[in-house]
């Protein structure tokens, strides 16, 4: 009989088969490697790779439709009297097409500076909830406060749309650099369209320059429509396509808040019928 301190054949082999990978102390498998094993699942892939892989979001569907409708606002900032440099500078740091026409029409209007701040500031309202929403799959226990503002930076429609598709896929510890990839990417094709816009304004139709701007907007709702999973975000989207003319009539310049918040509210309140309260 062998002790289990010995140094037989027996314990030769228990020594071998503790070592060995995939494998136990008492020789059998280990789940998680066994399961590695049998999947084929790849090590999660670094910054790097992770960064490059959301850069390269730039040559899909949703960058070339946001690289039009900045097409869109290249074209209106010419007509509204704003030089090169700024229309560059204004989609490079703003980075929401909503903000920029708000900001170019009301330069076309005459408006004071306060006056255009504060309508830039109402269309950025909607970032709060986006990014609130966006965060939890981006931030972990060691992520550099700094990145999180960086990453912020770059939420906007489509990058929200897509992040709550794609960023639930990935490892966690490669979502903030598969986002800012991505975020990037985003940011510079509307740099491009925001460029060639501004270059040939005047040698296209004025309608063809607001169906442009108008991409954008319908690449969002049918995201929408397609990212409907819960009960609440098929009421909030029926009831945010209802509300959301009836605002426009009522209160122009707020209608985009008060379709949210109210259109949001009843669909919470909705989806929460039948169930027990805290």
């Amino acid at each position: 009989m062998t002790h289990s301190g010995g140094t037989g054949p027996t314990a030769a082999l228990r020594d071998d088969a503790s070592t060995a990978p995939g494998t136990g102390p008492d020789g059998g498998t280990n789940a998680g490697d066994g399961a590695n094993a049998e999947q084929g699942t790849p090590p999660p892939a670094g910054w790097g790779s992770s960064f490059l892989a959301g850069a390269l979001f730039l040559f899909e569907i949703p960058s070339f439709i946001l690289a039009a409708t900045g097409a869109g606002f290249g074209a209106l900032a010419k007509d509204a009297g704003i030089d090169f440099g700024q229309a560059v500078f204004l989609s490079l740091v703003i980075f929401a097409t909503p903000a920029q026409v708000a900001f170019a029409d009301q330069v076309a209007r005459g408006a004071p500076l306060v006056a255009i701040a504060f309508a830039v500031m109402l269309t950025g309202v909607r970032f709060l909830p986006m990014t609130v929403s966006l965060m939890p799959y981006l931030r972990q226990r060691d992520t550099d406060q700094r990145t999180l503002y960086v990453a912020s930076h770059f939420v906007a429609i489509t990058s929200w749309a897509e992040g709550l598709r794609r960023l639930p896929k990935r490892p966690v510890e490669t979502r903030m650099p598969y986002f800012l990839g991505m975020g990037m990417a985003l940011n510079l094709a509307l740099l491009i369209g925001t460029i060639v816009g501004y270059l040939i304004a005047g040698m296209v139709p004025a309608i063809l320059t607001s169906a442009l701007l108008f991409m954008t907007p319908v690449y969002f709702l049918l995201s929408q429509i397609i990212n409907v999973h819960r009960p609440i975000d098929a009421y909030a989207l029926l009831i945010g396509v209802v509300l959301g003319p009836v605002f426009l009539l009522l209160a122009p310049g707020f209608d985009l808040l008060l379709g949210g918040l109210v259109g949001g509210t009843l669909a919470f309140v909705l989806s929460r019928r039948g169930k027990p309260t805290l």
